[in-house]
């Protein structure tokens, strides 16, 4: 009965026109609602996913202005604790980039300890072009980000100046401190910021450049990226003071907390349209109640009780919500699977950090969309088909 009152006819085919109208509502609610999600969190993982690539998991420093000193001791000792796949020795310092053709950009120096095969596995999958092996030989080379060399203009075998923002004490007082080094090579990380910016020096190398006679700390990599915290503490705890540790999440945490929040917020917004399809179904049943009074008095002259009456009017709002919400998925999910496997939208790699936009639903996202709107749904239904459930036969039969 509940389908014949769906598919109202002839002068009572304006109320047909409500059905499609709430059935409608729900669906642009729910596939928005799934769209909107999945580009948020397909967004924030994927930059997620640069930055655990691009990135030690792990940074663990030396108070005081000198560094850090018996690195090789100290390592040893964070490879032991559970967890810990990797730990080596790193020099990070910033400086300015030159070439004779008259390029210049700032970047920061990166010095990487080649003797150990998991930096050298994780710098050859990042390589695009040239080789490793002249900062492995000790050479006065050095490997520059894509971006980098294409803002210098220079490939591998040219030669580039680098100048440290700390100058070097001579007979004639400060004078910066500069070193030329060959183009061994381009790596290419995937985020332009670091491609930009980035360029590797074998460890050594980078030592005197900075003047350090230890390194600037310990980089980690992790078995699982997300016990961060965890393997954090207990680094922490082993080494005890003068040594602190940061992780991945506390060193991105303001992007990912801004990221999460507009997600939710989006949730918010997107969520009305569900809410105008909900004000679509309350009208649709009100008008069916008033429609039907008629036959409401009939059917409980002849015995049909009130909870019989409300369940009939309770699946005629709760099959639009149903249907609207399975609509809405099924056409969510098609476009989630069609811009991941075809990549339709594209994002300019130098704003957005990644080249195209990728989507993810979660199964938490999805069964929120769906609860959401069910529940919305089921309190759009409820009211009118408990006042229907209510009617009297006596008053509604009275004046017919």
């Amino acid at each position: 009965m509940g389908l014949r009152y769906l598919r109202a006819r002839g002068q009572r085919a304006n109320l047909s026109l409500f059905v499609w109208i709430g059935v409608g509502g729900v669906f642009l609610g729910v596939a928005a609602l799934i769209v909107v999600l999945a580009v948020m969190t397909g967004f924030q993982d994927g930059i997620r996913d640069k930055i655990i690539a691009a990135n030690p998991h792990l940074l663990v420093y030396q108070s005081g202005s000198g560094g850090l000193r018996d690195a090789p001791a100290i390592a040893e000792r964070i490879r032991t604790l559970a967890g810990v796949r990797s730990a080596t020795p790193f020099v990070h310092q910033q400086a300015l980039f030159t070439t004779a053709a008259g390029g210049a950009h700032g970047g920061l120096i990166r010095g990487i300890d080649l003797a150990h095969a998991a930096v050298r596995a994780d710098v050859r999958a990042q390589l695009r072009s040239g080789s490793l092996a002249p900062l492995a030989d000790g050479q006065a080379a050095i490997v520059l980000g894509r971006e980098l060399a294409r803002t210098l203009g220079v490939v591998p075998g040219d030669s580039v100046t680098v100048i440290s923002p700390q100058g070097a004490l001579t007979a004639v007082g400060m004078v910066p401190k500069m070193r030329r080094y060959t183009v061994a090579g381009t790596i290419e990380i995937g985020m332009y910021e670091f491609d930009a910016s980035i360029a590797y020096l074998a460890l050594p190398a980078a030592q005197e450049f900075a003047g350090l006679a230890g390194v600037t700390g310990i980089e980690v990599k992790l078995d699982d990226p997300f016990e961060a915290k965890r393997v954090g503490r207990a680094v922490a705890g082993t080494l005890g003071f003068p040594f602190w540790v940061r992780d991945w999440m506390d060193m991105n945490r303001n992007l990912f907390a801004a990221l999460q929040l507009e997600k939710y917020a989006l949730f918010v917004v997107v969520t009305i349209i569900v809410l105008v399809a909900a004000f679509a179904i309350i009208g649709h049943l009100v008008l069916l109640v008033a429609e039907k009074r008629k036959e409401i008095g009939i059917l409980k002259a002849v015995g049909a009780s009130g909870r019989s009456i409300t369940a009939l009017f309770f699946a005629v709002g709760m099959t639009i919500g149903v249907v609207g919400t399975v609509a809405g998925s099924a056409v969510g999910l098609a476009v989630i699977w069609a811009q991941n496997t075809y990549k339709i939208i594209r994002l300019a790699g130098d704003v957005y950090q990644i080249d195209y936009l990728p989507m993810k639903l979660t199964l938490a996202d999805g069964l929120m969309v769906v609860g959401a709107t069910l529940l919305l749904a089921f309190l759009a239904t409820i009211i009118p088909a408990r006042r229907a459930g209510a009617l009297a036969p006596v008053d509604v039969l009275r004046y017919e």
